[in-house]
């Protein structure tokens, strides 16, 4: 009687159970950096350092890579990691405009506004001017400058948010 229960429910092959609908078991895997950058645009920033751990894994420690796990550790107000992730990024790729932004966005998070604001004029001299994001984070570093009577903690209350390929913009919180 036993053998019968236990045969119920065993009943199919191990191999259909193992495909699940609507999986393609020879595709490809998405690229982690993708995976990533999706998880920091929902605010899943400790799910998206995962996945960027994972792509430092397949890829190195390549400029992008270490981009992502600073904006990620940004994300997390992990600021003293994300510091030191966001200068080697910087440091390995000298020309890469996102990696500037996203430096400047956590120089401008930790009331760095000097150097912030240096950091986004490089930025957008990288990127020729295109990029909206850079150029209004620019324009928030100068006039956190220009008006440091304003700089009170109140306001100073930022979210990061995603423009695409990695690129974060400071958002003021309402």
């Amino acid at each position: 009687m036993v053998f019968a229960m236990v045969a119920s429910c065993t009943e199919g092959s191990l191999s259909d159970d193992l495909d699940a609908p609507g999986i393609d078991p020879t595709g490809q895997a998405e690229d982690s950096i993708t995976v990533g950058n999706r998880l920091m645009a929902a605010g899943e920033y400790e799910l998206a350092l995962d996945s960027f751990t994972r792509a430092a894994l397949d890829q190195g420690m390549t400029p992008q890579v270490l981009t992502s796990l600073g904006t990620a550790n940004l994300g997390l107000r992990r600021l003293g990691q994300a510091e030191t992730l966001l200068r080697r990024a910087v440091e390995d790729d000298t020309d890469w405009p996102v990696a500037w932004n996203n430096l400047g966005v956590l120089l401008m998070e930790t009331g760095q506004y000097p150097e912030a604001e240096q950091v986004f004029r490089r930025a957008f001299a990288l990127d020729n001017g295109e990029s909206d994001a850079i150029r209004d984070n620019l324009r928030l570093a100068i006039a956190k400058m220009e008006n440091p009577v304003n700089n009170t903690d109140q306001e100073q209350e930022y979210t990061l948010e995603q423009l695409g390929d990695g690129q974060f913009s400071l958002r003021k919180i309402q």
